[in-house]
């Protein structure tokens, strides 16, 4: 009997971890550039002295889709949709190992420091890897190819100049894992992801979310009665004992 608890149990468990991953997805429908977090059951012996006769439910996490997102025009200029494959290169904040990320929520603003950020306020970098800092200006560009050009504030069109280029990587999904910070890194730092070349983003637009809402709702019920199932598993499993126990009192 204690077997059929012990599955119940741990299977109650990794329910209620795959609706705080569901809840995770649905609370970012909005965020630009957002990946679904994907997550799964394996069963898993547990094993130790004797005959291996648990099995727990465990909880994995499996990734995320790859799956892009719709396009939304904005016609801000810092507003960037990535093509396919590509990310967007960022500082990973402070406290964490602090090198370089990967989004592709490209949203972008600037600090009044002149600070090039992402909605996030991670400081997004240039092919160097240096975090990209914008001078006062009057108008600005972002290309297809990532370079910036800026009009210097007070200046004519003509003294438009570049002052640096974006970094995007072209990254293989299978290389990329999700921090708890919500940004990507590469799995192998020893082989450093290439720039992206040729066209590699659009300006003025950006890339929804690529969670399905509706879906998800409907696996958030599904987990919610398998939950229900399991605890009533629990339940009559208890009190099945309860009989047995009051079984032996009565023969003794």
């Amino acid at each position: 009997m204690d077997k059929a608890l012990y599955v119940a149990m741990t299977g109650a468990r990794a329910s209620l971890q795959a609706q705080g991953t569901l809840s995770h997805n649905l609370a970012n429908t909005d965020t630009p550039g957002f990946k679904e977090a994907l997550a799964n059951t394996e069963a898993f012996p547990i094993k130790g002295d004797g005959y291996a006769s648990r099995v727990d439910a465990l909880h994995v996490d499996a990734g995320f889709n790859r799956r892009q997102g719709a396009q939304q025009i904005t016609g801000n200029p810092l507003d960037l949709s990535l093509q396919a494959g590509n990310w967007l290169a960022v500082q990973a904040p402070a406290g964490t190992d602090g090198g370089e990320a990967y989004t592709r929520g490209a949203a972008l603003s600037i600090t009044p420091n002149g600070q090039l950020v992402t909605a996030g306020g991670h400081a997004v970098l240039d092919e160097n890897g240096t975090p990209i800092a914008v001078p006062p200006h009057q108008a600005m560009d972002i290309g297809n190819d990532g370079t910036i050009s800026i009009i210097p504030l007070g200046e004519g069109p003509q003294t438009m100049a570049n002052i640096g280029r974006i970094r995007v990587v072209q990254a293989a999904d299978d290389r990329l894992e999700r921090g708890l910070d919500g940004l990507m890194r590469n799995t192998d730092p020893q082989q450093p992801f290439v720039q992206a070349q040729g066209k590699s983003l659009e300006s003025g637009q950006l890339e929804g979310s690529n969670v399905d809402a509706a879906g998800a709702l409907v696996q958030m019920i599904q987990l919610q009665r398998q939950y229900e199932m399991q605890v009533k598993v629990i339940k009559h499993g208890d009190e099945n004992a309860r009989s047995a126990n009051s079984l032996l009192r009565l023969g003794g």
